[in-house]
């Protein structure tokens, strides 16, 4: 069974790229197939030496720091590989890397993340970041986007089995494609973490410092309460971040993972705003034996044994859920986490978070691969 890899781009080592390292784990992968591969030295362990080939996008100007001003061209970029030498095609997409093209006589396999979120659900907040919201350039942005919309519909065609990281993404995939998907929770390295349970007096976040993590408004609101915040993360809303904290909340940058451990282990509690996916970091938090106080919505439903302030909570309730991603609604659910310090127990915590291990997701996946060829085998063989 030869098989071939196709990942979207290599530029880091965050979520996708930790399932991309199990994948690699599962089985002998002869090539990695990606956009563009500007992954640092330093951070290559994970690909376990297997060769990679990267599309013409690679050698484009400013490829690296320019990436998704090259969205136009990915669709044919990614049609660019020849894969046809390969038995199993295992797709790791959230975007782009599921249109490879294939053919009747392979297996092809997406791992999705989800659909992808620039040219469907997060449309208009792109539009409006990129101030291509109205005018000439706007118009020309969204004929794109409804060039990519329209080719997202029709290469999903392409996978033979979704695999999905949660049940919130199923679902986004059945309204988008109209395809059934098969839910594996992504690999959580909870043995990175150790359970601490004495807590220190302060919140912790981390995380990618993008619009839609809506870490501006977790400072904001501990701006306004005048709790303690430790914030770790980098990225383009960092200026307006900065902007808006006050003397009790402490803005690191971009961290290692030992001091990110380190935080995670010692606060109170773990805060996270975003309408997520899954989210990897509430589980590792989780690890650590720290309860975790999360937008209501998304990803976090389906990580957190959490409860909404206004529910009494139950053995293992691991954190509390708010309702809308204001300032207000985040304020009473730290109010409610505070006048209930007894009802959290950071071995619950951790026994949830152990629920998501990496050889959990290991075995599932290679499980599920193996059962599928199996049974593509034996419809060829029947064909005969």
């Amino acid at each position: 069974m030869r098989t071939a890899v196709v990942h979207d781009w290599l530029y880091t080592y965050v979520g996708s790229e930790r399932v991309l390292e199990s994948i690699l784990r599962c089985f002998p992968v002869e090539t990695i197939y990606t956009l563009v591969d500007f992954l640092p030295d330093d951070k290559r362990f994970y690909l376990n030496h297997v060769p990679v080939k990267c599309s013409f996008l690679q050698h484009m100007p400013w490829a690296q720091s320019l990436r998704r001003h090259y969205l136009p061209l990915m669709p044919l970029a990614i049609e660019g590989f020849d894969v046809s030498a390969f038995d199993l095609v295992i797709s790791s997409s959230s975007s782009i890397a599921k249109g490879v093209l294939t053919n009747s006589e392979q297996l092809h396999i997406c791992y999705c993340y989800s659909p992808g979120r620039y040219f469907w659900d997060l449309t208009h907040q792109y539009l409006h970041g990129s101030n291509l919201s109205s005018g000439v350039k706007g118009f020309i942005a969204r004929m794109i986007l409804h060039y990519l919309r329209i080719w997202d519909v029709s290469n999903s065609n392409r996978v033979d089995h979704f695999i999905t990281l949660s049940h919130y993404i199923a679902k986004r995939i059945w309204h988008i494609f109209r395809r059934e998907s098969t839910v594996i929770y992504p690999p959580v390295d909870v043995d990175k973490f150790d359970l601490k349970s004495d807590k220190e007096d302060f919140y912790f976040t981390v995380s990618r410092l993008e619009s839609y993590k809506k870490v501006d408004l977790i400072v904001e609101t501990f701006a306004r309460l005048k709790k303690k915040l430790v914030v770790v993360g980098d990225g383009p809303e960092l200026k307006k971040i900065k902007a808006k904290a006050t003397a009790n909340i402490e803005i690191l940058g971009y961290q290692p993972h030992a001091v990110v451990q380190d935080l995670m282990e010692r606060a109170r509690a773990f805060v996270f705003a975003a309408d997520e996916d899954f989210g990897i970091v509430n589980l590792e938090a989780q690890a650590s034996g720290t309860p975790v106080i999360a937008y209501g919505r998304g990803g976090s439903l389906e990580t957190v044994h959490g409860v909404f302030p206004e529910t009494k909570p139950e053995k293992g309730t691991t954190g509390i859920f708010f309702k809308e991603q204001t300032v207000l609604s985040l304020s009473e659910a730290l109010d409610w986490f505070e006048r209930h310090p007894d009802d959290f127990d950071p071995r619950d915590c951790r026994k949830n978070a152990e629920r998501f291990s990496r050889p959990r997701f290991e075995r599932e996946f290679k499980q599920f691969v193996e059962t599928k060829w199996e049974e593509f085998r034996a419809n060829r063989r029947s064909q005969i």
